[in-house]
């Protein structure tokens, strides 16, 4: 369950308004804690199965043992990081009930739909991982690389169906509504309502992104420690080509999802462009804040928010005095949108910039560049990927506020008004703080192990798919197991 519609305004401490009850802060504290941790897993349970395969692939096609062994230590990673999203979902899972009882039980019956669908993909995905980790050295080489297909499946399938639940909220459909209840449900509607196509191929992208750069960033830390054998130029390459080839694909769905946006979310977009006034030949705004409703300390210029929305000048853009005062978000909470929506886009062109910097070191020398500028850019990378996705969904749940469902049910009617809603969160933080902890050490011991090489050759084996050595004598003598 990587996300879900209630970290709309999380980030925001503006004071509460007289009729807001006391439990709407804490509530959306903890859901933007939860959440902004869950959804950094979100892109390895997608996309670093598929780096696996695709290791995998290449170890088979070419007879490469290293690339084989990348493909079974990402499995590993990629195990424990599935174990964690557990926990982490699970928790989501009660927050949703706990802390929003108006959404659940007013829109249950439609919102609820998707993550059932959302339940089954994700059994999938954890018994076929199993699979796959136990059929090393136990399944023919080629049987044992299909087991791994349904993996990145039900991974994608998963993440889609969480993204319909939240796109749903972003432009609710599929249902029929009488005496303030619901009385049908078009579950295909509600599933691919109106805005999930683009929200799902952003995410998607996103995903193969974050994991592509993240894994290229720790094999570029190898390099830049001297470590510049086959191993680690495989492990480079494998994820850096596919987040570079992803790239430019993904600015070009960030533009298309903006124009969406615009046409679809005149309030969100009111936001991400720091518009209080609706207008033509609207200014595209770097930075600045909105303080009493007016633009501050922001870089303007002239008439590019108009172009790049109806590619013209004169494009006439809704602000946010089109919106009705009382559904209006505050000034702190769009000046966070537009912040994060510059995040967003100066990161992704950061990334953009390392792509292309890598293909024209590729094209002069065809070879993992040696270059230790790039390398060290290709060493954070990963972090500047992770800041990226964050910030997107920042935009994407605190742009809405301050709806919960658009339209439909305001956030302040859908938080819970019973009880402390703070021990809760201390208790959340406490939980998380945990997990995350024993996750790093893991991923830790992992890599030490690798690093010294004692995995594989403890178990008697040189490559994933080397015969296993018969119990003698002299190898138990050797380190050999009885």
């Amino acid at each position: 369950m990587p996300f879900s519609a209630h970290a709309a305004g999380i980030l925001v401490r503006a004071a509460a308004s007289a009729g807001d009850p006391p439990q709407l802060l804490p509530a959306r504290e903890q859901m933007a804690f939860t959440l902004g941790f869950h959804i950094i897993l979100v892109p390895f349970g997608v996309a670093l199965t598929a780096l696996m395969l695709i290791a995998n692939y290449r170890g088979l096609r070419h007879n490469d043992e290293q690339a084989l062994l990348l493909a079974q230590r990402w499995s590993k990673v990629a195990a424990v990081l599935l174990a964690v999203g557990a926990i982490t979902g699970t928790v989501l899972s009660f927050e949703l009930g706990l802390l929003w009882p108006g959404l659940m039980g007013r829109y249950g019956a439609a919102f609820g739909f998707p993550f059932a669908i959302e339940g089954i993909f994700f059994f999938l995905e954890a018994i076929f991982v199993s699979i796959y980790i136990y059929g090393w050295k136990r399944l023919p080489p080629w049987t044992h690389f299909w087991t791994g297909v349904p993996v990145v499946l039900a991974s994608m399938g998963g993440t889609a169906a969480v993204i319909a639940a939240n796109s749903w909220m972003n432009q609710p459909g599929g249902i029929t509504m009488r005496g303030g209840r619901i009385v049908e449900v078009r579950p295909a509607e509600v599933f691919f309502n109106g805005a999930f196509w683009f929200e799902t191929v952003h995410m998607m992208l996103a995903s193969y992104i974050v994991a592509g750069f993240f894994v290229a960033s720790v094999y570029a830390v190898g390099m830049l420690r001297g470590r510049r054998d086959h191993y680690h130029r495989q492990g480079f390459l494998i994820g850096f080509v596919v987040a570079a080839v992803v790239m430019p694909v993904q600015i070009y769905v960030g533009d298309v999802v903006a124009r969406q946006v615009f046409q679809d979310e005149p309030a969100k977009f009111a936001a991400v462009e720091l518009l209080p006034d609706t207008g033509r030949h609207v200014p595209e705004t770097i930075g600045g804040v909105l303080i009493d409703g007016e633009v501050r300390y922001g870089l303007r210029i002239p008439d590019v928010a108009s172009l790049l929305a109806g590619f013209s000048p004169s494009t006439k853009i809704r602000g946010l005095d089109a919106i009705p005062p009382s559904v209006r978000p505050d000034d702190s909470a769009v000046s966070v949108v537009h912040l994060a929506f510059d995040v967003m886009v100066g990161t992704a062109f950061a990334l953009l910039a390392l792509a292309l910097w890598f293909a024209l070191l590729w094209w002069r020398k065809r070879e993992v560049p040696r270059n230790r500028w790039f390398l060290r850019c290709a060493a954070v990378s990963g972090i500047v990927a992770v800041v990226c996705l964050e910030s997107g969904w920042v935009v994407t749940e605190v742009g809405r506020q301050p709806w919960t469902v658009v339209g439909m049910l305001l956030t302040r009617d859908a938080v819970t008004t019973q009880g402390n809603v703070w021990p809760f969160f201390a208790a959340a933080l406490v939980i998380y703080f945990a997990v995350g902890t024993s996750a790093v050490l893991i991923l830790r011991s992992l890599s030490r192990r690798w690093r010294a090489d004692g995995d594989e050759r403890d178990e008697g084996l040189d490559v994933p798919y080397g015969p296993v050595q018969p119990l003698t004598d002299t190898n138990a003598g050797e380190g050999g197991r009885a």
